[in-house]
């Protein structure tokens, strides 16, 4: 009896599979356009590393007035502000521009409005740049990161951006269109997206139908509860399913999973690692709208899914170039400097901000190892000011929320930001002495003698899940990042994200790193013959902003209640989640912003300088 239920449940996914194959072969076929080309690039051709997808790009039925999917996107930011929006009189034209916070959104804000003619100053208060996608190298030449970046297909806006730099190629490694689990044991469970160039959606339910990461039942209640959801109207009416999404915004995903027929069981072995992956909690506290907004993408269109990581530490492939481009604009960038206040006017009624005119700095910083860091870029006295036509801040939540003075919290756009709440992470790197992913020849896996740079290493090349294990997402970066991470003569350099954070905050890095390889262990039993020979661990108290329910109705649009400033960084309002892509369309959307603004902001900063000359003349 329980065989026959086995063989019924079973018969009935491949039903549903094939019931969707003739949907999309008879009605959506002819009405989407799929193009079986790379996206579009200005840059040398591709390397052996490929990055170019070549799956289908299939057209958004419906408007997309979010831009999500809109390929448009990624030629305007390759290209940069339109003409319309530069500058052409540098001297009547031309904005002083002050940006706090040397991250994603603050890099990109600068690249747009540098490129537009105007000048741009940017305050860093660590000793690099790149925010939470930062990293750095230590005294022995270890390239240590905050977290575990990914970039998936549908990164329109960042990719048009590495485009503009020239970088797309040779900065980023394109993965096989899989999703892995790793289970205690050793045993594999895979999304598998590749059918035969048939893109989305049926690529999607090939993908579940087929995972071996979930039993029979699961995956019924699993079909059924993706069958219910805004995804299949997304596939007739885009816009038409955002709007349903973001209505669901007040509840948890696991809420809505179960409410439509989802199991347990399928959300403990699949969503809560990828919802730790996505926004670092799971899916009993994480948004339904977090969650379907990339279940929607991932329907649409087949590249979204797909998986792209660093050629190396993002330093060198992504923060270096623009960096690069930003002094060649003329564009000052100070780390080490960390804002005391602000400078602004108010109102004489309210007491509430009205005009935002410049920063005050809390004099230059130190280092780590206590030296003033003025050769590394601290400037100022304590208590200097620095006057600008417009700042922008470009904070992440606990940043913004140090920035505010008080007399801002009277604006209700402001004090909603104290709602929101960042999360906690744990990034864990492991060095071996051989390949502990490599699980089916142990001869291999202990072969470090010879030349295994470029990827050449034995392993799973690819981002890595795992329900087992207290990291949701990890990956081998000897093998998928090898430039940076790669060591001649040495193994995997396991790099693991400890999510929920909360408990290992307290805890020392001597017995997180154990407690990891420990886990590691458990998943890999064939990799315990080998010697773990380093360990890092970098704890993040506050991190990404928490997608909890109900949260994203908090978050602040790019152009604040506040003459003259601005806002950007990923817990700024863009209809998508806080990631990479979230950051860099925050930057653009906020460096457009005071673009269009910018005849304004001159005239009435103008119109500032003159009073205050007059008052001098005056006076004097």
């Amino acid at each position: 009896m329980a065989l026959r239920k086995r063989i019924a449940g079973l018969a009935a996914v491949i039903t549903l599979v094939q019931s969707s194959y003739s949907i999309a072969t008879a009605f959506l076929l002819p009405h989407t356009t799929r193009v079986s080309q790379p996206l579009r690039s200005t840059s040398p051709a591709s390397t052996t590393r490929a990055p170019a997808s070549t799956l289908p790009v299939e057209q958004v039925r419906g408007s997309d007035k979010e831009k999500l999917l809109d390929l448009s996107v990624l030629d305007r930011a390759m290209s940069g502000p339109p003409a319309n929006l530069r500058v052409k009189d540098t001297s009547t034209e031309r904005l002083r521009v002050g940006i706090i916070g040397g991250g994603l959104g603050g890099l990109i804000t600068a690249m747009d409005l540098s490129e537009a003619g105007h000048e741009v100053e940017i305050f860093e208060a660590r000793r690099f740049a790149g925010g939470k996608v930062g990293s750095w190298v230590d005294k022995d030449g270890n390239h240590i990161e905050m977290g575990l970046h990914v970039f998936f297909g549908c990164y329109y806006n960042l990719f048009g951006i590495m485009k503009r730099l020239g970088v797309f190629e040779s900065s980023l490694r394109l993965k096989d269109h899989t999703h892995s689990f790793i289970n205690k044991g050793g045993r594999v469970g895979e999304l598998d997206f590749r059918f035969g160039g048939i893109g989305a959606p049926v690529n999607g339910l090939k993908a579940f139908a087929t995972t071996s990461q979930l039993e029979i039942g699961d995956k019924i209640a699993n079909a059924v509860a993706l069958a219910t959801s805004p995804v299949v109207k997304a596939l007739f009416d885009f816009d038409a399913a955002m709007e349903d999404v973001r209505a669901l915004d007040g509840i948890s995903f696991s809420e809505w999973f179960l409410r439509k027929g989802g199991s347990r069981g399928s959300m403990t072995r699949m969503w809560d690692p990828i919802a730790y992956a996505l926004g670092f909690i799971d899916c009993d506290h994480i948004s339904a709208r977090c969650m379907l907004t990339i279940f929607q993408l991932f329907a649409v269109r087949s590249e979204a899914s797909v998986l792209r990581m660093c050629e190396g530490s993002p330093n060198t492939y992504l923060h270096e170039p623009i960096l690069a481009y930003l002094k060649a604009r003329g564009v000052t960038l100070h780390l080490n400097s960390r804002i005391q206040d602000l400078v602004y006017d108010t109102d004489a009624n309210t007491g509430a901000p009205s005009r935002v005119k410049g920063l005050v700095l809390s004099g230059k910083a130190n280092t780590e190892d206590g030296k003033e860091a003025g050769a590394a870029g601290g400037v100022g006295a304590a208590g200097e000011q620095r006057l600008f036509d417009c700042v922008v801040a470009a904070c992440d939540v606990p940043g913004i929320q140090k920035l505010l003075p008080e007399s801002f919290r009277k604006i209700q756009e402001f004090d909603n930001i104290y709602r929101l709440e960042a999360v906690p992470v744990t990034t864990v790197q492991l060095r071996f002495n051989g390949w502990v992913t490599e699980l089916n020849d142990p001869v291999r896996m202990k072969e470090i003698n010879g030349d295994f740079s470029d990827g050449r290493a034995p392993g799973l090349d690819n981002l890595l899940y795992s329900a087992d294990a207290e990291f949701s997402c990890f990956a081998d970066l000897a093998l998928t990042s090898p430039a940076d991470y790669y060591k001649e003569g040495e193994g995997s350099l396991l790099q693991c994200v400890l999510t929920p954070g909360d408990k290992w905050m307290p805890v020392s890095t001597e017995k997180i790193a154990e407690a990891t390889l420990k886990q590691v262990l458990d998943l890999f039993p064939s990799a315990r013959g080998l010697e773990c020979t380093w360990t890092n661990v970098v704890k993040l108290g506050q991190s990404l902003y928490r997608e909890a329910p109900g949260m994203d109705v908090y978050r602040p649009k790019q152009k604040s209640p506040v003459e003259n400033f601005y806002l950007a960084g990923s817990y700024t309002y863009q209809d998508y989640i806080d990631s990479m892509e979230g950051a860099t369309k925050s930057g653009l959307l906020c460096a457009d912003q005071i673009l269009r603004d910018a005849k304004t902001i001159k005239a009435r900063a103008s119109s500032k300088e003159g009073m205050i000359k007059e008052a001098a003349v005056m006076s004097a």
